[in-house]
């Protein structure tokens, strides 16, 4: 299918081919018939993206102390590829459309193929999947190319919903763009006087002839001339839907509104605002959130969950809903707002319209993509022939793009690389073409299904893990799988009974065993007996409330990163946990903690103490370990730097074990290595992880680790040379 997307870094738009995406249970597939480019959000991004690297700099100094930041933990080399693999990226564009449904999750509620709806938050595309709470109903009064208004006529009736003016009261619109004309026309329905303000004349001229009282902004004049029409009161609620780096609508609004008026910010303005004119009116200043209550929340956005109309009646969808009504009754036109329409294959024309004519508002995109289900591929350089073994990819984030890929290359992977998959497409796209593979497969399921693939590399979102895991496995494959195995007892026990029923390979990405500090620091253990005690201690940070990790389905922290320091510390000791305690910071939902401490005990004696935390302070190095016991003191610090017994080793290697995971998973593979006990160590710390998430939700006061198989001793021996 076509998709709009832009370059990060240079800004320039294209049209590219990636395959059709697959809507989860809480989503719907559309087939796009129009598109609406948002002439401020849209140009805003296209100059960001187009502007050097210093005003990029400029305008986001919050991401550059991030940068900073990383810089000073984790090297000047690593952060220069993140920060280059961040505007090596394709952005997808647009947000509000409407089309013809294909398909729908079996969690969307009313929604069903051959329905026409409005959607937000998906881009230009010939299909998009979209939130089903995003995706409404469209009338049959109102046209495709009303409909396609739909989102960003949410964002104005959410302003106007902020300004909470009653029937009868006088409201100004302050910009007379896209949002603002929606804006007015929406509040002359709503049975409000309306003023609108701009800097340009025939803007100002439009909103006259929607209805409403149109000035061209002539400072002490147009005060004078709003003094005038409100009998000296000053209207009731500003709405600012300009778009400008200025605090001066801000600043003018303030001047036109009455005693304890509303003034609300609708647009992109600057903030560096006098206290006084504040002061002595008491404005209330107030922020709109984009469609309204739902939008950014995960419950609403991702999982489907509706807000009772008892506690909030105006939701993001509630507010397309009253658009499309509106137009329905006739009570709202659009169809005059439309300056330019173009077919998608004609994207790039369309946004130079956008910058060049200085009249363009509404422009839209046009489709025709059939409305019935297709699973498709695409081919973007001809198959290499090989007789070695065929890898392919199931997922394309950033972990895969800056770390995984970088280290499957130097470990001798990449003439193997055969097809990406990703959940939207546009990401395996973007990995495929700098990575030189071939071919971009629509979902996890056809990748599995080729018969040409011989090894998935399952770098997907967690909760898919076990389950692409083991259909993989059923389907004949060797599969490398990144951390965690399985995020449940049933899931782990499914994973297993596939692989031992199955003549695969079975890898997890728990690369830290094979750290060549880690390495050296098992050879100076084996020399002694005894017990060990490990001390592990994670500066693990915070994480925004936004942040994928946060989501349930997910599993949380312990079992997607804290396995990897349970593994790290059994694989020290040599010998699989007989005993796990842990304690929890208490904040949070059970299981799902932050702040956790974890007390391993082993059959021999030996004790691992896990620390994680996220409150330390930002320039500690994240990870340390401290190993006592047969005779030696090792400290590895962050895996840049080793001590044993009280003096630095320079000659080992720095690094975490990535590309000598994805070697020895290579030599397995080929036949070069016989397969170890690496993976029956693997079972083991993804049940470890899974007890400690037991201990800390109250279900068991000292869960012990079952055995790996039947018959099995708990002790399953973790070999300590590599």
């Amino acid at each position: 299918m076509k998709q709009v997307v832009q370059s990060v870094s240079g800004g320039e738009v294209r049209i590219v081919e990636v395959p059709q995406p697959e809507p989860t249970a809480t989503e719907v597939l559309v087939a796009v018939r129009r598109s609406l480019l948002s002439a401020g959000t849209e140009r805003a991004v296209r100059e960001l993206a187009s502007a050097s690297l210093l005003s990029k700099a400029r305008a986001r100094p919050d991401l550059v102390r991030q940068v900073v930041h990383k810089a000073r933990t984790d090297g000047v080399r690593t952060t220069l590829a993140a920060v280059r693999g961040r505007l090596d990226e394709d952005m997808p564009l647009g947000y509000s459309a409407t089309g013809v449904v294909v398909a729908a999750g079996a969690a969307t509620d009313g929604l069903r193929p051959g329905m026409r709806v409005a959607t937000a938050s998906a881009g230009h595309a010939e299909y998009q999947t979209v939130p089903g709470l995003l995706a409404v109903p469209v009338p049959d009064g109102v046209s495709d190319q009303a409909a396609a208004f739909g989102a960003v006529a949410a964002i104005a009736m959410q302003g106007l919903r902020q300004a909470e003016v009653g029937v009868g009261g006088t409201v100004a619109v302050v910009g007379l763009g896209l949002v603002g004309q929606l804006t007015v026309r929406l509040a002359l329905a709503s049975g409000l006087r309306v003023i609108g303000v701009d800097l340009r004349e025939w803007t100002a001229e439009l909103a006259t002839s929607g209805g409403a009282t149109g000035l061209v902004e002539a400072g002490a004049a147009t005060t004078e001339q709003i003094m005038e029409l409100t009998r000296g009161r000053g209207v009731d609620a500003v709405l600012i839907t300009a778009a400008t780096r200025s605090s001066g609508p801000v600043t003018r609004s303030a001047e036109i509104a009455r005693d304890r008026a509303r003034l609300v910010v609708v647009g992109d303005v600057g903030l560096e605002l006098d206290r006084r004119a504040f002061y002595e009116r008491e404005l209330d200043l107030r922020f709109a959130r984009s469609y309204g209550p739902g939008r950014y929340d995960r419950a609403y956005e991702e999982w489907g969950v509706d807000y009772p109309a008892g506690h909030v009646r105006w939701t993001a969808r509630g507010n397309i809903e009253t658009y499309l009504d509106l137009v329905d009754s006739g009570r709202v036109a659009v169809d005059d707002l439309v300056t330019h329409v173009f077919e998608v294959a004609q994207a790039t024309a369309a946004y130079e319209a956008l910058a060049a004519d200085p009249r363009s508002l509404a422009v839209q995109l046009s489709y025709a993509a059939p409305t019935e289900p297709r699973a498709d591929a695409v081919l973007l350089q001809p198959r290499r022939a090989s007789s070695r073994s065929r890898a392919g990819l199931i997922g394309a984030g950033l972990y895969a793009k800056a770390t995984f890929l970088p280290a499957l290359k130097a470990a001798g992977w990449a003439d193997d690389l055969a097809a990406v998959t990703s959940a939207k497409g546009l990401s395996a796209r973007h990995l495929a073409e700098r990575n030189d593979i071939p071919l971009v497969v629509g979902t996890a399921a056809d990748l599995i299904g080729r018969d040409d693939i011989d090894v998935v590399f399952v770098l997907s979102r967690h909760d898919s893990h076990a389950g692409l895991v083991r259909q993989a496995l059923d389907a004949g494959k060797h599969v490398f799988v990144e951390k965690p195995l399985a995020l449940t007892q049933d899931e782990l026990d499914e994973v297993v009974a596939a692989y031992r029923r199955n003549s695969g390979h079975l890898f997890v990405g728990f690369n830290r065993r094979y750290a060549p500090m880690v390495g050296h620091a098992k050879k100076i253990l084996a020399a002694g007996g005894g017990p060990v005690t490990v001390a592990y201690r994670i500066n693990a940070g915070r994480l925004p409330d936004s942040h994928w990790y946060h989501d349930r389905r997910q599993g949380g922290r312990i079992r997607g990163e804290v396995c990897h320091f349970i593994d790290l510390a059994s694989w020290l000791v040599g010998t699989a946990p007989s005993v796990v305690h842990a304690y929890g910071g208490g904040r949070g939902e059970p299981g799902l903690e932050e702040d956790v401490s974890i007390l391993l005990g082993y059959p021999d004696g030996s004790t691992a103490t896990i620390t994680y935390c996220t409150g330390g302070n930002r320039s500690t190095p994240k990870e340390r370990v401290e190993i006592l016991g047969r005779g030696h003191t090792v400290l590895i610090d962050d895996f840049r730097r080793l001590e044993v017994d009280g003096r630095e080793v320079r000659r080992v290697a720095a690094g975490k074990g990535h590309q000598q995971l994805l070697a020895l998973v290579r030599q397995t593979i080929v036949g070069h290595r016989s397969e170890g006990r690496e993976i029956e160590a693997s079972f083991v710390t993804t049940r470890t992880a899974l007890a400690a998430v037991a201990a800390l939700t109250g279900l068991a006061e000292q869960p012990s680790i079952p055995p790996t198989r039947a018959g099995d001793d708990v002790s399953v021996s973790v070999p300590l040379g590599s």
